[in-house]
């Protein structure tokens, strides 16, 4: 049976991104208003109420004020907003952490941060074994292409580059309590809030995330052998997520990486096993966005959860 799907706010970054993948394919039919009906709310409520899933690329305020749209106990729902990702009710969208049947069963599904995937993928399998403590202060190094900021940030940093004036790396969240935080906190099963330090680069698409460990001052922390290992079998068999066993000498983003919706993670120690950095290497508009929205949604529609996906390698 065909599966009938609206995505709400689908003129922004992630809406264009999911419905690229959507495009042309069988199994799915696009519920689609015409560009002068897209924000009256009377024809978006019907669009919500009429299909099967409804993916809401919007505003936290507004992502909510969809769901109370919703007045029928059938549509299934993926928010791509923040609004979500630690509400009761929510499943989080994230199916090799949570579970791949969680997922397909689930009526309201959180899409993860872009930022928290690549985190939760590294910490929250080794929090999870007992090979990494909950209660270490964590800290989060990260650079993402300015898409991820969404058409404000795209239109500033290509304004820049035109003006001559471009910009390399724009650090932000200085003031910390960046919202992705609380995910990573709960998602990762910690006692406290990683410190989190999220920067852009001037790359259309792709982000690094890092998290560096002090490991002889982690009590009950196992060495860096030991954690790719294990990461290596919780992603077993993962089309998608794919944990490196060779140490290259640097991590790269280019400026013109093609769109993949893959997840690379590398675990790197030192010789004495005392610290350890791990790293994960994704796109930000793919496993980061709108790539995991379609996963989802192929999971919540019964089909195999690469269809429409990118395979392609993000190195």
């Amino acid at each position: 049976m065909m599966t009938s799907v609206f995505i709400d706010g689908a003129a922004g970054t992630t809406g264009l991104e999911i419905a690229e993948r959507l495009s042309g394919r069988s199994e799915l039919s696009l519920v689609i208003l015409p560009d002068d009906r897209r924000k009256d709310d009377a024809a978006r409520a019907e669009a919500l109420n009429d299909c099967d899933i409804a993916v809401l690329c919007l505003p936290d305020d507004a992502a909510r004020a969809a769901v109370a749209m919703i007045r029928n106990d059938r549509t299934r729902v993926i928010d791509a907003s923040t609004a979500h990702r630690v509400a009761e009710g929510w499943t989080y969208g994230f199916a090799e952490l949570v579970g791949h049947d969680t997922v397909a069963q689930a009526r309201f599904v959180a899409n993860p941060g872009c930022y928290p995937t690549g985190f939760l993928a590294l910490i929250a399998p080794l929090v999870r074994a007992g090979l990494l403590p909950a209660d270490w202060p964590y800290t989060v190094n990260a650079a993402s292409g300015y898409s991820g900021g969404g058409k404000a940030l795209i239109e500033h940093f290509e304004s820049a580059r035109a003006s001559g004036q471009g910009i390399a790396f724009r650090s932000y969240g200085l003031a910390m309590g960046h919202k992705h935080v609380s995910e990573m906190k709960v998602l990762a099963g910690l006692s406290h809030d990683p410190l989190f330090a999220p920067s852009v680069v001037d790359g259309y698409r792709g982000m690094v995330v890092e998290v560096p460990l002090p490991l002889a001052a982690m009590q009950g922390a196992a060495g860096p052998d030991r954690l790719r290992d294990a990461l290596a079998e919780f992603y077993a068999g993962s089309p998608l997520v794919g944990v490196s066993t060779a140490s290259p000498s640097e991590i790269l983003l280019h400026s013109d990486m093609p769109a993949s919706d893959r997840l690379e993670l590398f675990v790197f120690g030192s010789s004495d096993g005392a610290q350890a950095r791990l790293v994960a290497r994704l796109d930000n508009l793919g496993k980061g966005a709108g790539g995991a929205a379609v996963q989802n949604l192929n999971l919540m529609a019964g089909l195999h959860e690469t269809q429409g996906l990118r395979l392609t390698p993000l190195g």
